[in-house]
């Protein structure tokens, strides 16, 4: 006969017991419950403390949790199928074995629904905990399904319930972040992170759509911390680590193809990024979008209306997106021919104080180390940044001028900008300077003369290699990039040891000695 639905329980103890002591306890509980089960009654037992208000009571409750419901699914001793409400199975149409079955597999419901709200605790320690027991229960279903399968396409994986604990991580009240820096040692298995990409994908456009496209700057901060820390295979081969082994037709499942993994991927970047996002939030995106991001889309040129969009925001982000359009069209082909445009209007002298700066002239090394871009455009960019190193700090100084150097040896062509007479410059001065196309034959880096005369000598030096030829070797600015003017400072005071300077080419040793001769002619000359 199955057992009752549930039996009177004593109330959790207040007093005081050591945790030892309730390891004890529940451990022998959880053998009582295996062993028979006349006992099954007692889980009931583990529940009370599992809702105790004792941080170390509950992580061992879950722990207790953990080791009876995994043997249950090991054993196939939980309810298969469309689960019967609790009154329904008590009827007589269900045999004893069944009965105890439903009752277990009601129990393990409602345990997997505390662990959920777990997943919101107060305490770190135990979200972390009903976050690792929820992943095993998991892969329990995963061996052992609970549900009807669908072999068509999505095999014995445990959809629901990895999107129930997806749902519970993307809070929209709480910041997840730490919490789901522990979940990102399980999407190192493949179908996991396969699953878990398109819960996000199908969370997110529930969420946003309710708030109808608005900014949620708690809720996409959850979403993009998730997201990040997906760490996509780059190749067939990689695909081994799975938490769930299927039987059969494990080669014509989505979760075991690369192809399905992009598109997912893809799908959930493209799903989170056509809403409106919190400003702070683009530069972080667009920071890792040329290495994780575009290398594992199965259509990378989607990106292009999200760049466009942040590119318009202004700013540094201009500058972020510019990286990833450039990626676009060295990698796959995308014709933007306003990119070199956009480029030239970010030379602002805020290019030079911003956080970066350092990135910044890295690229922009990289879009004009072709030799086949045109020489007006190359001159263009050499003489906006001469004019501008005008009121551009030191530290900027030893990056802009051998940036400048650099360019002219490039492009041999542009070497008529050095020692052009100032009345022709004053010409050119006169055509538009804000457009990239103008008169570069009829234009100088005059400029760099006056940075000759700089009170930095470091800047001064760089400058006066303008009146000497250029040798063939660029300049490596790298070094330059990421100097700091507290590192250019303590450079300077750092001074050598001053060596001891000679007075004289022969020591004096006579001028005390020999009493009034010496002594006298000295006296004589003064």
């Amino acid at each position: 006969m199955a057992p009752a639905k549930r039996r009177n329980v004593s109330s959790v103890k207040t007093t005081e017991q050591s945790v030892k002591t309730a390891k004890i306890d529940l451990n022998s509980t959880v053998e009582r419950i295996l062993e028979s089960r006349k006992n099954a009654n007692d889980v009931f037992d583990i529940f009370e403390i599992l809702q105790s208000e004792k941080e170390k009571e509950v992580v061992s409750a879950v722990n207790a949790c953990n080791k009876l419901f995994c043997t249950l699914l090991e054993r196939k001793e939980l309810f298969v199928g469309n689960l019967p409400g609790e009154e329904e199975g008590l009827s007589g149409k269900y045999s004893a074995e069944e009965k105890y079955r439903m009752f277990m597999r009601h129990r393990y419901n409602s345990c997997v629904e505390m662990l959920l709200e777990h997943l919101s605790h107060e305490l770190h320690d135990v979200k972390e905990s009903a976050l690792c027991c929820l992943i095993k229960f998991a892969a329990g279903e995963g061996q052992h399904p609970l549900e009807d399968l669908d072999w068509s396409e999505h095999y014995s994986f445990p959809r629901e319930l990895i999107q129930a604990v997806v749902d519970r991580l993307l809070s929209q009240t709480t910041d997840n972040s730490l919490l789901i820096s522990r979940f990102q040692e399980f999407l190192e298995m493949e179908d996991l992170r396969y699953y878990v990409m398109s819960s996000i994908r199908n969370h997110v456009g529930k969420v946003m759509d309710k708030n109808k496209g608005a900014v949620h700057p708690l809720y996409q901060n959850n979403v993009f911390t998730l997201m990040s820390n997906i760490n996509m295979p780059s190749q067939e081969s990689e695909l081994t680590n799975f938490m769930v082994k299927q039987e059969g037709k494990h080669e014509d499942w989505k979760a075991a193809k690369l192809s399905e993994h992009k598109r997912i991927f893809e799908r959930m970047w493209l799903g989170f990024l056509k809403y409106k996002l919190p400003s702070g939030m683009y530069k972080k995106i667009l920071v890792i979008l040329h290495d994780s991001i575009l290398p594992y889309m199965s259509k990378p040129t989607l990106m292009i209306d999200f760049l466009t969009a942040a590119y318009d925001v202004g700013g540094a982000i201009s500058l972020l997106a510019l990286n990833g359009l450039f990626v676009l069209i060295h990698q796959h082909n995308l014709d933007y021919p306003d990119f070199y445009k956009k480029l030239y209007n970010l030379l602002e002298p805020s290019v030079f104080h911003v956080k970066y700066r350092a990135r910044f002239f890295h690229l922009a090394n990289v879009f004009l180390s072709s030799s086949h871009l045109p020489v007006y455009l190359v001159a263009a960019f050499a003489k906006r940044l001469a004019r501008l190193a005008l009121t551009a700090p030191p530290t900027a100084l030893l990056i802009v001028l051998p940036f400048i150097y650099n360019l002219i040896r490039r492009h041999p062509s542009c070497r008529v900008l050095i020692h052009r007479p100032s009345a022709e410059d004053g010409e050119c001065s006169r055509c538009v300077e804000n457009t990239i196309n103008f008169k570069y034959h009829l234009s100088s880096l005059l400029f760099l003369q006056t940075l000759q005369k700089h009170y930095h000598p470091d800047v001064a030096k760089a400058a006066m290699l303008i009146n000497t030829p250029l040798p063939q070797q660029e300049d490596d600015i790298d070094e330059a990039l990421e100097t700091t003017p507290f590192e250019l400072m303590e450079r300077d005071l750092k001074q050598s040891q001053i060596k001891s300077v000679p007075l004289e080419f022969e020591t004096a040793t006579q001028l005390l000695k020999g009493g009034g001769d010496v002594l006298g002619q000295h006296f004589c000359l003064v």
